[in-house]
């Protein structure tokens, strides 16, 4: 035990670095934009269609206090009966392929499609590792019409919201 205290004692704090900007600010304002282009709530529907769940802990912290999109007016929801937008993520298994059109059918128009990270992107190093074989369709555009690409892996909270935000402005 005292061993480990001295090596915590000598190693200090270890956490990320506090990210540019302010988060909050950029939350309020993923809010404002929200309400004004649709006028009321965006709500969300989390796909996994085969994902390693990286993605998934980062649309997750999307609802810890920190970001708190819940409290701000963009909901995620259990059925895609009562979503606006498809939040998908990973390559698409063949397991899941047809899960998926039957989400995205279920889906009321006007309906949006969002793929997450590199795999539901089929772009990157990792996309190319996931592409169509055995196992997968690929990319989640290869199953499904997307709207928009959110690369990374995993995206960043922030880069999710970016991503949200871009999906609903009018083009």
């Amino acid at each position: 035990m005292i061993p480990l205290l001295k090596r915590i004692l000598k190693t200090g704090i270890v956490t990320e670095p506090v990210p540019a900007g302010d988060a909050r600010r950029d939350v309020e304002r993923l809010q404002v934009e929200v309400l004004a282009i649709l006028g009321r709530a965006l709500t969300i529907r989390e796909v996994d269609a085969g994902s390693c769940n990286g993605c998934e802990l980062e649309i997750h912290a999307l609802n810890n206090p920190y970001y708190n999109l819940e409290g701000r007016g963009i909901k995620f929801v259990a059925s895609p009966r009562h979503a606006d937008m498809l939040l998908v993520t990973g390559p698409v298994t063949k397991n899941m392929e047809n899960a998926l059109k039957i989400a995205y059918d279920c889906t009321p128009d006007p309906k949006l499609v969002v793929a997450v990270g590199d795999c539901g992107c089929g772009c990157g190093e990792v996309g190319a590792l996931f592409g169509p074989n055995y196992a997968t369709c690929g990319a989640v555009e290869n199953v499904i019409p997307v709207d928009v690409r959110i690369s990374g892996c995993p995206p960043t909270p922030l880069a999710l919201m970016q991503g949200i935000l871009q999906a609903i402005k009018p083009r």
